[in-house]
Formats: structure tokens, sequence, C-alpha cells
């Protein structure tokens, strides 16, 4: 495993998080932007809108010895934003108003009063309390109107942060290039991040091969991680300077066992891949049951426009028929969900957008609509060139309704890719 050299805890604040009605997006962001400068995130730590819970949350990351302790949510203009206030009782440094701030808070919120007729001096009132600063702490300026804060708190550095992730993000550079930040975060060391995908490999297969690589190989200078993301395995490894050798025997090893399933070694993403193999060439989607994913997912990418020709949802047979031009009578002979009718929508799709590249899909996603030929997990799929080559399959799939969706998806993707390869995938 890695030394530690600087440890962190992310604290999110908002009950909101806590009902689930909201998805924290900010402490993931967080603990990559902390894991590329070397630091090692060692918790992420939910509360809700309660001094009592903040103060907790606080004297655990004090007690845990962690270096840098990082807040998001709060400090916006309702009653319920204490945070400010709670991590100065907390560092000993009790609130001061800043001045300047409170001007520079002034001035922006002047322009929401002019342009939403809220009177500005009511306005400046009741965003007063944002400028107030623990003594000793650094001001950063505000993406939208909460100004952020750093507060150095004993031999721990607490940066306070806005919940509304565009500001937060856009604060992060700054918050930690303040001097009390900089005399803490440089003494982490930076570390090497790389990544290997694979797809239609069990994790345990991954882990045996640790152990075998282990063997022959010292890889203690190495923090590896793997995780089943989407549908496909994905190998994240963190390496300090020195640790090239190991790296390269870990990759060797994981290469010689399991290159059938091997898509990536830089760690692009399966519509990344795709992108690059289509080479000039576009695609076209014919969709039931993923119901537009799989479009969603081939025009995720920024530039999609050069390569991806349109696509059809056509859930019900009619629409099959009307927008794709698939037989009625194929649909009788052989139900919706069969593999005739999936290359009927691929080469309905090639034909309708003049693509040189279709995919097709066509399934039972449940949780009803099975049979004891074609239960709820069963899926057809169709990759054709318009040269004819194609690349058929129709697995059953595990999991829900939104398992088998998703999967789905992800299988497509793949087959798109291995028959743009050339190559047949694993049985």
């Amino acid at each position: 495993m890695l030394g530690v050299s600087v440890r962190a805890g992310i604290l999110v604040t908002g009950t909101e998080l806590l009902t689930g009605s909201v998805s924290d997006r900010n402490g993931p962001w967080l603990s990559e932007r902390l894991g590329e400068i070397g630091v090692e995130v060692a918790a992420i730590l939910l509360v809700g809108d309660r001094p009592s819970d903040l103060e907790a949350a606080l004297g655990f990351m004090r007690d845990e010895g962690f270096d840098v302790v990082v807040t998001s949510g709060g400090l916006g203009p309702t009653a319920d934003d204490m945070t400010a206030e709670v991590v100065g009782n907390f560092a000993g440094r009790p609130l001061a108003l800043d001045e300047e701030m409170e001007q520079k808070i002034h001035n922006i919120l002047k322009e929401f009063a002019k342009r939403l007729r809220f009177d500005p001096e009511a306005l400046r009132d009741a965003n007063r309390k944002q400028a107030m600063i623990p003594e000793g702490a650094t001001a950063i300026d505000p993406a939208g109107t909460a100004p952020g804060l750093v507060v150095p708190a004993g031999e721990q550095v607490i940066v306070v942060l806005p919940g509304p992730p565009g500001e937060l993000q856009a604060m992060w550079p700054l918050a930690i290039e303040t001097p009390a930040a900089r005399g803490v975060l440089d003494r982490a060391e930076p570390l090497e991040t790389s990544s290997m995908r694979l797809f239609g490999l069990p994790e345990s297969e991954i882990a045996q091969s640790l152990r075998e690589i282990e063997q022959d190989a010292d890889l203690s200078g190495l923090e590896i991680t793997t995780c089943l993301r989407g549908g496909e395995l994905v190998v994240d490894v963190r390496s300090r300077a020195g640790s090239e050798d190991a790296l390269e025997a870990l990759w060797a090893g994981l290469r010689e066992r399991h290159d059938r399933f091997l898509y990536s070694e830089a760690g692009e993403m399966i519509d990344e891949v795709i992108a690059g193999l289509l080479d000039g060439r576009t695609i076209a989607v014919a969709e039931s049951c993923t119901g537009g994913l799989l479009a969603k997912r081939l025009t995720d990418r920024a530039g999609a426009s050069e390569y991806f020709s349109g696509g059809v949802v056509a859930y019900s047979n009619e629409a099959k028929t009307a927008l794709l031009g698939v037989p009625e009578e194929l649909i009788a002979e052989h139900g919706a969900v069969s593999p005739e009718v999936a290359e009927a929508m691929a080469d309905g799709a090639l034909e309708r957008f003049g693509a040189d590249v279709a995919c097709s899909v066509t399934g039972v996603a449940g949780p009803d609509g099975g049979t004891e030929d074609k239960p709820v997990g069963y899926v057809c799929f169709c990759v054709k060139l318009a040269g004819g080559e194609k690349l058929a399959r129709d697995p059953a799939l595990p999991g829900n309704r939104a398992d088998v969706r998703e999967r789905s998806t992800m299988v497509a993707l793949h087959l798109i890719r291995y028959l743009l390869q050339g190559r047949e995938p694993p049985r």
C-alpha cells in the first residue's frame, strides 16, 4: 500500500441529501481533485443542517488526525445556513465582519435585485452574515453570492465551500492556493493514476490474477482498486515515482491473462473507443427496451455529431413497422423480441439514416412480460454494417428493470466495438 503523507476528510451538509431527494455530487468531485494532488481521502460524511451534527463530524475528523477537512454546503442566504459560525467556533475563531467582502456581496446582489425587482437594502441585510468571517480565516471570492473560507484550526485546515456544484468547482482552485491550504497540501506527494477497462469478466477473476501476479512481482508500491461500473470491470491504480517496474508487471500480467476482455489500457470510456473506431463512418440506432439510453451514451461525448446520424425509439410493434420498416408478418411470426426482428430493426436504421453502422436492441426489460421461452432479461441485439457484416446476440441479462436496461446499453456498445474491430466477443 502507498504511504500516506496528507489525509483529508470531506464533510457534505444538507438535510435534502440525507432524505434522498438530492444526490451528492460534491463529495466525489472533491475526492477526485484531492486525489489528483496526492491527498488521501479517508472519509466522506453526509450530515444534516444541524449544528450539533456538523460539530460532531468536525470532531471526528479532528480525532482521526485528518490534515484537511473540506466542507460543502451552507453559506447561502437562508436562515439555516450556519456552517461558517460552527466552523469558526470549532476552530476557536469568532466571527467578524469583513467589510470588503460585504461590499462584494452587495454588488452581486444589487444586480439580482435590479433584474428581479427585489429591495436591495433588504437583501443586503439578509446576506450580511455571509460576510461574517472567522478571525484569521481567508475569504474566497464568491462564484455565486456565497464566499468560501479557508480556516486554520490547530493542526488542521478547514476549507468551507458553498453547496451548488458550479460555485464549488469554480472556487476550489482559489481555495487550495491560499497560504493556509498550501501549508498543508505542499506536503502531499503527487500520485500517478492509470486505469484498465475490461468487459465480460467477473471481478473474482481479476482478484485471482492479482494474487498470481503478486507471486512474481512486488506490487506493494501500488494502490490497486477494482470495481464493476455499469457492467464494466475497471482496474484503477495509484502509484508514486519509482513504481514504474511494478506498474508494468501488473499491466503485463493482466494483459496476458485477460486480453480477450480488455478494451482500454488508457482509461478511455467505451463511447470514446467507439468514436475512434468509427474513423469517419456514421452510426444509427434502433431501440426498444433501452428507450433511448443507447443514443444517449453515443451522444454524451462532445463532437458526437460527426459520427452519430440519428436514432429511433420504436417501443410498440406499430412503431417498429412504421418507423423502421419491420414487416408486420415478421413480428407476428417471431415476436417483437427476436433475433429476426432485431436484424430488421438494424436494417431499417441503416436505410432510414443512410448510416455506415447500425445497432438495434429489443428485449423484455420487465418486471412483467416474460415467458418461459423469453424470460425477463432476454434481449436481442444486432449490429450491422452497410456492407452486410453483422454481429448478433440474444443473452438473458440478470437484474431488475433498470439493471436490464443499463446492461443492455453496455452490451450494445461493446458489440459495436467488437464488430468495428473485426473480433468475435468471448462466449
